[in-house]
């Protein structure tokens, strides 16, 4: 069973230039513990993509499976109560809270989702640190990490409440070459241990990290997926 399928999604916006195609007839399958790259120039919808994917924003057409539930059908309570079970997101610019310990920060979806039990939100916290790499960071604040140990956080506090789906929009964007592909690295290794993964990057030279690769190009999946 495919973990992710779009059939014909589609979306646009009205301006005062007329309608705009941010996505036009994708269609896509990706399969458990797959690592997954979109790539594809600026303004390519490689975003909107990701955005549809994780529930934030809707289809103007078009179908969206992720699992057995049609995300394209959910309101928008009860879009925000599948993603913070089901859905793990990963930023550029990592957008840990400032004035939040590490691991207050790793906690905070536990708290908002209540997937997990009070009682093991610390001990789960840590041991997320503990994979990926940081748990001796976990009492201080964000400004004293590097930029790599911040992805790593934000890389924690995305597998909180322990979803299927990982979303990551230019995780290495912000980050030196050797950094970043210690983040890729962990990222992949997310896969093989069970997590699927899709992620927007401009890394030139992804595919010996990923399962796949889907170029955009205007809105539409160019010459299909690829498989490195």
């Amino acid at each position: 069973m495919h973990l992710i399928r779009l059939n014909k999604v589609t979306k646009t916006h009205e301006g005062a230039g007329g309608t705009f195609h941010a996505l036009r007839e994708i269609d896509l399958q990706v399969e458990p513990r797959e690592f997954v790259a979109i790539i594809g120039k600026s303004g390519s919808g490689k975003s909107t993509l990701l955005n549809m994917l994780g529930g934030i924003d809707s289809p103007t057409s078009g179908e969206i499976w992720i699992g057995d539930t049609p995300v394209h059908t959910l309101d928008q309570d009860a879009l925000a109560k599948w993603r913070g079970r089901n859905v793990g997101f990963v930023f550029q610019f990592f957008q840990l809270l400032p004035t939040l310990t590490i691991l207050e920060n790793v906690m905070l979806p536990m708290d908002f989702s209540n997937a997990i039990p009070a009682r093991e939100r610390i001990a789960r916290a840590l041991g997320l640190l503990e994979q990926v790499g940081i748990r001796e960071q976990a009492d201080k604040l964000p400004a004293l990490l590097s930029g790599g140990q911040q992805q790593r956080a934000a890389i924690a506090r995305a597998l909180a409440n322990d979803p299927a789906l990982l979303l990551a929009d230019e995780p290495t964007g912000n980050l030196d070459s050797r950094t970043a592909e210690a983040i890729l690295l962990l990222f992949k290794g997310l896969a093989a241990s069970g997590k699927t993964i899709v992620m927007v990057t401009h890394e030139r030279d992804i595919t010996p990290w990923v399962s796949s690769v889907v170029k955009l190009a205007d809105g539409r999946v160019v010459n299909g997926s690829e498989t490195p």
